[in-house]
């Protein structure tokens, strides 16, 4: 079976990525945090180690709706999809790093560490391939033509959803 290509730039485009913007939409609206992403499984799922006791874990329970943004100095990605709370201690233990162990010292072992995992149904890119001086060529030319910036876009829905 081919991959979608842009499934496959989404994938790219996030390899340098490692930290998004985990937006919930709890009982006092939006509310975003900064995350690590732990693993990213082409075409369906991301997974976050997270303490069980935060506020984006009380939103998930009332909404499982989120939305993961992610940014570089010269592409973006946003995702949109369903998320819940996994009590799985062997994928927590699999996951688990040195970023983890400074927010949660105690290890995987810890009862308030968790995961949460995001069901990928919407995801959209922006690239500007070559960096800060291509964007910055880009730009000029926009500028100067009336033209639109030039960046590689697109949508995917990897969960099977519309895109």
């Amino acid at each position: 079976m081919t991959q979608d290509p842009d499934l496959q730039k989404l994938t790219e485009v996030m390899e340098d990525m490692p930290i998004g913007m985990f937006t919930t939409f709890g009982p006092d609206g939006p509310r975003a945090v900064p995350m690590a992403r732990q693993q990213v499984a082409p075409g369906a799922e991301m997974w976050f180690i997270t303490a069980r006791d935060t506020q984006h874990v009380s939103a998930l329970e009332e909404n499982p709706r989120a939305v993961v943004t992610f940014s570089s100095r010269d592409a973006w990605v946003s995702l949109t999809g369903t998320a819940r709370v996994v009590d799985d201690q062997p994928k927590l233990e699999e996951l688990w790093n040195t970023f983890a162990e400074a927010w949660m010292p105690e290890g995987p072992e810890d009862p308030n560490a968790t995961l949460v995992r995001v069901d990928i149904e919407r995801g959209e890119y922006w690239d500007t391939p070559g960096g800060k001086v291509a964007s910055l060529i880009s730009f000029a030319k926009a500028k100067l033509t009336g033209t639109t910036y030039d960046a590689d876009h697109g949508v995917v829905a990897p969960g099977g959803g519309p895109a």
